[in-house]
């Protein structure tokens, strides 16, 4: 009785150090957001919710499927119009990460052919407009939509970005044409929101 005693307190103690050697010295850490003065400049200074588990309430603009797994977004916004989000999110892989990326763009690129199917009348136009580089590259794209009916224009600018597992979805929008976007100023905000990641 005393050798199996003996034996088990062995086993388990040998249990006890090899779980704690396969534990991580400490737990890795979470992508970093931009900050609110990383937004292109507006009329009035940006703020920023905390950032927060999951997507973001009304959705991700033109994104697609986003996962909401392991995904946490931040919102952005001024005393007028103007308004912003990124959201981030690691795959499990740098090949899904890729993937996730390959699948963002296209969605990007496709969305006012999509906005216009499900909202007949509205006028909706996407452009891309070249790629950063940045870490493993981010995109940026733009939408422009009027709806005639109630004389409303919109435009947003969009990037999505890879840094290894960790891909970042970043929009800014505002009413207005694209001619009056701040797109110079928004490709160095996306530069910035995937340099910062990590």
């Amino acid at each position: 009785m005393n050798r199996l005693r003996t034996a088990l307190a062995a086993t388990a103690a040998a249990l006890g150090i090899a779980a704690l050697t396969a534990a991580p010295s400490q737990a890795a850490p979470q992508p970093a957001f931009l900050a609110p003065g990383q937004m292109p400049a507006a009329a009035t200074p940006w703020a920023a919710t905390p950032v927060a588990a999951g997507l973001p309430e009304p959705g991700v603009l033109c994104a697609g499927n986003f996962p909401a797994q392991n995904t946490r977004n931040r919102s952005f916004y001024t005393e007028l119009d103007t308004n912003g989000v990124q959201v981030t999110t690691v795959a499990r892989s740098e090949a899904d990460a890729a993937a996730l990326v390959s699948s963002l763009r296209t969605a990007l690129a496709g969305c006012a052919a999509r906005l216009q199917q499900e909202y007949p009348g509205l006028v909706a136009s996407s452009a891309y407009h070249g790629k950063l580089g940045v870490e493993e590259g981010a995109w940026v794209y733009s939408l422009d939509t009027a709806d005639p009916e109630i004389g409303n224009t919109d435009v947003h600018l969009f990037a999505v970005g890879r840094d290894g597992r960790t891909v970042t979805y970043v929009r800014w929008g505002q009413m207005g044409d694209l001619k009056d976007a701040p797109l110079a100023a928004f490709r160095t905000t996306a530069a910035t929101a995937v340099n910062k990641l990590y």
